[in-house]
């Protein structure tokens, strides 16, 4: 499945240049469908489901040699002592809720910050840590446990893996090397793509946008280095500053590659101006959250004349994908650009840009010279972590990445009793209820249009916990003494499973994450939402606590992803996820209209130093935010409206409802990552996601007895209320 990526692990963003999913699939969480949210959903009969399980499986959570024992300690969702209730929660409702984790909780030296959110991830790999090396230890194994036992044993080989080195991906090059035309780079990219990772281009299988129900081949901007097209074309001191950093980093892997001193810089400065002409020709964050900017389909007959230098037919061939005759390739001034680059560069050049991406895209799998090279640029530079992981996590989140529905199975039966899934259900059922509720009192939207809104609403599909059909990875060669090798199978499978898919129908029950995955989406052309087991677990929701905090986080996080399929990009599909217009013309205008109002309000918010907010980029998510709250409040008081509600902890139940909101996402973030955010996230840094919301909200500032004019209340004319 091919996915638009808005990771919101926050530190783990950066895990594209660790290749946090196969190479071969990085490239399309650029494309179009999915919208990954690292949200906030939790469940409560799971909490009571984890402690019970962490008491009756003890093998599961028993010490192996060399690991700590893994556990899944608890957590309060509303934690007092993270507090700090000398802040005026008027002046600054963040600082208020979150002051005393924050203190607490400072950023351990390999992450670029630390969240609640990294918290929970960080429990899971010691959990996932445990099951892998008793896997990887035991002597009587079934195909799924020998699979993720070996892979997990070649990683942490980390002897075998510097004995091995460059060759590892000598075949590769050599094959580089070999080539004597142009014309041959199509045979050799499709060769290598498959295993390796994109080189200039992505390529697979996507939903096509007019018809949801089927799977078409997909073509797509790729081939940078650095996290974005911005990065080669801004002009302030900083972006420079970046571009010098990268061509020392370029000239330390072509010197790792054995070129010479004198020959290194001369290669970096081709792949330098390869890359730029690339960018150029790149869509811009906002422009890819236009899905009609994302959509270009035409014939391969037309692919050939848009880029008649590269050998289409033969990459398809050689591919093995099955017969098309559309493809959806875009944007197309990229692809006329890639053309020119072919025409103009040297074949020397066009090569040297294919060696340091062949190794870019595999240097998280190399040995320590590489990783190392890849962790200063892209980590230690870029983001300001001061060390890298220990392996044992790196080699967990590879194994999640390469057999992740094998782990995923293993792991479901040790935390994630069938029940839970009902659970979620019902809760996800209730938050849908509130919306209905809200988009028929909407005072702005005419009947025709909610007629539509509702329509889609009620065609949500609701996926919890982990895919009913189990992926089949028996045909994947895994072997506990070839680390690379494991890599380059398991990403070769997906290439071939994803371009397998062409001109099939679209298969609904697949998942876009692992079930480990501590994270959730919405995904606009499924029109489903999807809650992976690893995300239901405490501190993300407390069965032990009253109802007001966990709907204000588990309830702001349903209706988070459900307020995704009506923000300014989900809006664009229709109630099947085929990109459609079901809006009347002066409905559209009132919908942009007030988005406009949230776009102004980030906009203005400092994220760091002096860069400011992108609006338009982080203007769904934000939409998101506010709308989920929004419905998470009114659920809350539906649900409660015949109870009598106490105060606990010198707290209102209405101020619970608050707090419980702000501490999902209480944090500590890395200046040089917030840069890196303010660039390619989607999502509003921390303190803006709680505060930008409450300001809009008059509920808070009833809850807390604010006046007009402290920094939490927004002047009555300039609140933003969208769904």
């Amino acid at each position: 499945m091919t996915m638009y990526l808005n990771n919101r692990v926050r530190d783990e963003a950066s895990r594209l240049n660790r290749v946090r999913f196969h190479p071969w699939y990085v490239a399309f969480l650029l494309i179009g469908s999915v919208r990954f949210v690292e949200e906030r959903m939790k469940i409560a009969t799971f909490c009571l489901a984890l402690f019970l399980l962490s008491t009756s499986t003890p093998a599961v959570f028993a010490q192996t040699a060399g690991a700590a024992s893994p556990t899944l300690p608890y957590r309060p969702s509303l934690d007092v002592n993270a507090m700090e209730r000398s802040i005026d929660p008027c002046t600054d409702f963040y600082q208020y809720s979150c002051g005393g984790w924050r203190k607490a909780n400072p950023i351990p030296a390999d992450k670029a910050s630390w969240e609640v959110y990294t918290q929970v991830e960080e429990n899971n790999l010691s959990f996932l840590r445990g099951m892998l090396e008793q896997a990887a230890s035991a002597k009587a194994r079934d195909d799924l446990t020998q699979k993720i036992g070996d892979f997990y044993r070649s990683c942490v080989d980390e002897a075998a893996i510097n004995a091995r080195g460059v060759k590892a991906i000598q075949p590769q090059l050599d094959a580089i090397s070999a080539i004597t035309d142009k014309k041959q780079m199509a045979d050799l990219i499709a060769q290598m793509q498959p295993e390796l990772g994109p080189l200039g281009f992505a390529i697979g299988s996507n939903l096509d946008p007019d018809n949801s129900e089927q799977q078409i081949a997909s073509l797509f901007q790729a081939g940078l280095g650095l996290p974005d097209r911005d990065y080669y074309l801004k002009d302030d001191a900083k972006s420079k500053e970046t571009r010098e950093h990268y061509l020392l980093h370029l000239q330390k892997e072509f010197t790792l590659l054995g070129d010479s001193p004198a020959v290194a810089p001369q290669n970096a400065a081709a792949v330098m101006r390869i890359e730029t002409a690339l960018a150029k020709a790149s869509l811009t964050r906002v422009e890819r959250r236009d899905p009609y900017k994302r959509k270009n389909k035409i014939t391969v007959a037309a692919l050939e004349q848009l880029a008649p230098q590269f050998d289409w037919k033969t990459l398809f061939v050689k591919l093995d994908a099955p017969k098309f005759e559309i493809v959806n390739a875009a944007p197309a001034a990229f692809f006329s650009e890639f053309n020119d680059i072919l025409q103009r560069e040297s074949l020397p050049d066009l090569k040297n840009y294919l060696r340091f991406h062949v190794t870019r895209n595999f240097s998280p799998y190399l040995s320590e010279p590489f990783v190392s090279a890849n962790f200063d640029f892209y980590r230690k530079y870029l983001r300001g972590v001061e060390q890298i992981e220990p392996r044992w996590k790196r080699c967990v989140e590879y194994t999640d990445d390469a057999l992740g529905e094998a782990l995923g199975q293993v792991y479901v039966r040790a935390v994630f009793p069938p029940e839970v899934k009902q659970s979620t259900l019902r809760m996800v059922e209730l938050i849908e209820a509130a919306m209905q509720r809200r988009i028929n009192e909407l005072d702005w939207m005419s009947p025709q249009t909610k007629k539509l809104a509702l329509d889609k609403l009620h065609g949500l599909r609701n996926k919890i916990g982990y895919p009913d059909k189990w992926r089949d990875y028996s045909t994947v060669p895994i072997t506990a003494q070839d680390f690379a090798a494991n890599v380059r199978n398991a990403n070769r499978f997906e290439a071939h499973r994803d371009l397998n898919k062409i001109g099939q129908p679209v298969d609904h029950g697949e998942w876009g994450m692992t079930p480990p995955t501590v994270n959730a989406y919405y995904d606009q052309q499924m029109n489903d939402v999807n809650f992976p087991a690893g995300v239901l677990q405490p501190p993300l929701f407390d069965a032990k606590l009253d109802d007001a905090p966990n709907y204000g986080d588990t309830g702001g996080t349903i209706g988070h992803e459900l307020t995704h399929g009506f923000d300014d990009q989900g809006s664009k599909f229709d109630a099947k996820g085929n990109l459609a217009n079901w809006w009347t013309e002066d409905d559209r205008k009132k919908f942009d209209e007030r988005t406009k109002c949230v776009d102004d309000q980030y906009s203005e918010y400092i994220s760091v130093d002096d860069v400011h907010l992108n609006g338009k980029l982080t203007l769904g998510e934000n939409v998101a935010d506010l709308g989920g709250e929004i419905l998470a409040y009114l659920a809350w008081k539906e649900a409660t409206k015949d109870l009598h509600l106490e105060p606990r902890d010198g707290l209102t139940p209405d101020q619970r409802f608050f707090v419980g909101f702000a501490q999902w996402d209480c944090a500590n973030e890395r200046p040089e990552q917030l840069r890196v955010w303010a660039i390619t996230d989607p999502h509003s840094p921390a303190k803006f996601r709680i505060n930008g919301v409450v300001v809009n909200m008059p509920e808070f500032a009833n809850a807390f007895s604010c006046k007009a004019g402290q920094p939490m209340v927004r002047p009555k004319e300039k609140i933003c209320r969208v769904w």
